[in-house]
């Protein structure tokens, strides 16, 4: 492990209520690692009743729609660029439903449930085709046993609570 701030080989030294933790001699300072987060979104319409399900270029599964969230940036301001910038699509309002991580990319996910218009989309080199489907169509297309399916499933069954 390096310092980020001046590229020094970090050493583990004991912190207070924290246990060992990176610390940089030449910064004089503990560097907690960099941990990088991003927003999954279950999209669905305003009714409440499909899910929006996109395939990635190159990728046989269906997954959410899921970004970074940019150095200086909210999740609640990642939210709708992110939807934009992949769809064309406006997120109307988005509620924050629970977090995981994703061990294959080294990330936190957290996880909304996001209400878009259903209006004509357009997608970004990223995807290459997505579908609006029902709850029983979604699940059986998302690709099984990945952090999409879990978020998925914890959206469904928040949504079925509210019919």
């Amino acid at each position: 492990m390096f310092c980020r701030d001046c590229g020094e080989k970090l050493s583990l030294r004991f912190m207070e209520n924290e246990g060992l933790v990176p610390y940089c001699d030449k910064c004089g300072k503990f560097k907690f690692p960099f941990f990088p987060v991003a927003v999954s979104m279950v999209v669905v319409n305003r009714e409440g009743s499909k899910i929006l399900l996109a395939r990635h270029a190159g990728d046989e599964d269906f997954k959410l729609f899921a970004g970074y969230i940019k150095k200086g940036e909210s999740a609640e301001k990642t939210i709708p660029r992110e939807l934009r910038e992949e769809t064309r699509l406006t997120a109307i309002r988005w509620k924050y439903l629970c977090s995981r991580y994703h061990d294959a990319k080294d990330i936190l996910m957290l996880g909304f449930i996001v209400t878009a218009d259903e209006g004509e989309m357009s997608f970004n080199e990223e995807i290459s085709e997505a579908r609006w489907c029902t709850f029983e169509g979604a699940k059986e297309i998302i690709r099984k046993n990945s952090t999409a399916e879990y978020f998925l499933n914890a959206a469904i069954s928040e949504l079925s609570r509210k019919k």
